[in-house]
């Protein structure tokens, strides 16, 4: 986790993922942007090195993609990530899965008609039992 924390300079997170991730005691620093995807007011109190964004997906990626910089690392939900696919603004997965039947949970993609074409590109199996999947998203034209 370390060698992919250093490969990172941007994170994005919904709201939701964010309020979680606080709840577990996640901690934000202006050292990494972590931008949270919003649609509600920004709370008075976010930490230092936090943005709030609500505007469209398109326009931001466009803005971002101008910028040099590493990898940036969605986090989720759903429906960020959904909006993000929508917007062709996805370029890979990676996909841990977790030895762990929970039997409910949280999708990774929000439900929405589409179709996207995957790569693989490499599978990862790790002593505890965690395979990781990485995928590159085909071109989308």
């Amino acid at each position: 986790m370390n060698a992919f924390m250093r490969s990172i300079d941007t994170k994005l997170l919904g709201r939701k993922t964010y309020e979680v991730s606080l709840g577990m005691g996640a901690t934000f620093d202006s050292k990494s942007r972590n931008v949270v995807f919003s649609h509600h007011t920004p709370p008075a109190d976010a930490p230092s090195g936090v943005e709030f964004v609500n505007g469209g997906i398109g326009p931001f990626v466009s803005r971002l993609r101008k910028h040099s910089g590493k990898d940036i690392w969605l986090m989720g939900g759903g429906e960020l990530i959904a909006s993000f696919l929508d917007e062709h603004a996805i370029d890979e997965f990676v996909i841990s899965v977790v030895p762990v039947f929970i039997g409910d949970g949280i999708p990774l993609i929000a439900r929405r008609h589409r179709h996207v074409p995957l790569d693989l590109q490499s599978v990862e199996r790790f002593n505890d039992g965690v395979v990781q999947l990485h995928y590159r998203v085909q071109n989308h034209s």
